[in-house]
C-alpha cells in the first residue's frame, strides 16, 4: 500500500515534472490496495483479459494527463508504449493490450459500485496530511463546482415515459446558477449558467489548496444543505480538522443563518460568508427599531440620518 512520504512537494515542483513522472508520483502515493482487492475478488475466476490494476492505473493516468473522455485516453494508450508499461499492461501484446470501450464501461460501473472504498482512500490521505501538517484545516473554504454530463439532458418527458438507456444519464439533473450585481453607474448585471450533470461540493484548506471533504450530488442539489452535510460528515471523519479550524470562507450561496450559527456556536469557527441581498427591489435601508434617524442596509452598515436635511 502506498503512503505519503515524510516530505511534501510544492505544486510548482509537481508541475515541472513530465506527465509520466507525475503519474508515477500519483500511482506511488495512492492507498488503493484495498480497492484493488475488492475489485479483483469481485471478478473472481472469470476471464482476466484486462486485469484490474492496469485498468485502474490507466484511469488514474487519464486524470493526470487530463483526458476528458475514455476514447481520448485509449488513443493515448495506443500511441504511448511507456504509458502502457507504467500502467502495467502486457508489453508483449503491444496495442492489443489496450482495453476496448466496453471494458472501461464495465470497469467504471464496478468502481462506482464501490464508492465507499474510494471515500476511505480519500479520508486515509487526509489523516496522513493531518499528521504531516499541524496547521492543516486552520483556514478552510467551501464551494461547489459544476460538472457537466456528456449524456443528453432530460427533455421534460412525463414521469414514467422516459426512455432509459446506457447512453442516457439517469442520475444527472439540470442545474442553474445565477450571479448578479450592480455596476458603478447603478445598472444591474446578471449572468446565468445552466448545465446538465452534477455538482462537486468541496471543503478545502485554502492555504495548502488541498481538499479535506467532498460530496458529489445532482446539479440541482442545494449548496446550503450540502454545506450542512459536509460539516456533519467532517465532524464524524475528521473532527480534529474542525476543532483546529479558525475561519471558513464561502460565497453568498452559503449565506444561511443556520449554517452560520452551526459554524460559530457548535464549532467556534468564524464564518466569512458573503451576504445575499434578500430585500425587496428598491429597498435600500431600514429604520432601526426604536430610533427615528438611524438606518441600516442589507450588509449591516449603520447610518445616522439628519432629520432636517435627510443626509
Amino acid at each position: 500500500m502506498a503512503s505519503i512520504p515524510q516530505m511534501l512537494f510544492s505544486w510548482r515542483e509537481v508541475e515541472q515534472l513530465g506527465d509520466l513522472e507525475r503519474l508515477a508520483v500519483a500511482l506511488s502515493y495512492l492507498p488503493d490496495e484495498a480497492l484493488m482487492q475488492i475489485l479483483e475478488n469481485g471478478r473472481g475466476k472469470g476471464r482476466d483479459d484486462y486485469p484490474v490494476r492496469p485498468m485502474w492505473n490507466s484511469m488514474v493516468g487519464g486524470v493526470v494527463f487530463q483526458h476528458e473522455t475514455i476514447e481520448s485516453l485509449r488513443r493515448e494508450l495506443r500511441r504511448n508504449a511507456q504509458l502502457r508499461e507504467m500502467c502495467g499492461f502486457d508489453p508483449l501484446r503491444g496495442v492489443e493490450a489496450v482495453p476496448p470501450p466496453w471494458a472501461y464501461t464495465r470497469f467504471l460501473r464496478n468502481v462506482m459500485a464501490n464508492s465507499a472504498a474510494i471515500g476511505k482512500m480519500f479520508d486515509g490521505l487526509v489523516r496522513e496530511l493531518e499528521a504531516l501538517l499541524p496547521d492543516l484545516g486552520r483556514e478552510l473554504a467551501m464551494d461547489g463546482k459544476a460538472i457537466s454530463s456528456y449524456a443528453n439532458g432530460k427533455r421534460g418527458e412525463p414521469a414514467g415515459k422516459e426512455e432509459p438507456g446506457r447512453r442516457r444519464d439517469e442520475d444527472a439533473e439540470w442545474g442553474v446558477h445565477a450571479h448578479k450585481g450592480e455596476r458603478e453607474d447603478g445598472s444591474v448585471w446578471q449572468k446565468v449558467k445552466k448545465w446538465f450533470g452534477y455538482t462537486l461540493h468541496l471543503v478545502v484548506d485554502s492555504r495548502y489548496e488541498l481538499p479535506v471533504g467532498f460530496e458529489l450530488t445532482k446539479a440541482n442539489a442545494s449548496e446550503v444543505k450540502e454545506g450542512h452535510r459536509l460539516l456533519d460528515k467532517m465532524q464524524n471523519t475528521h473532527p480534529q480538522l474542525l476543532k483546529r479550524c479558525e475561519r471558513l470562507s464561502a460565497d453568498r450561496g452559503y449565506d444561511d443563518t443556520k449554517l452560520i450559527k452551526k459554524l460559530w456556536d457548535e464549532h467556534e469557527i468564524t464564518p466569512l460568508v458573503d451576504i445575499r441581498n434578500c430585500w425587496k427591489d428598491g429597498e435600500e435601508t431600514k429604520l432601526v427599531e426604536g430610533c427615528q434617524n438611524v438606518v441600516y442596509d442589507y450588509e449591516g452598515k449603520v447610518y445616522c440620518v439628519c432629520l432636517a436635511t435627510g443626509e
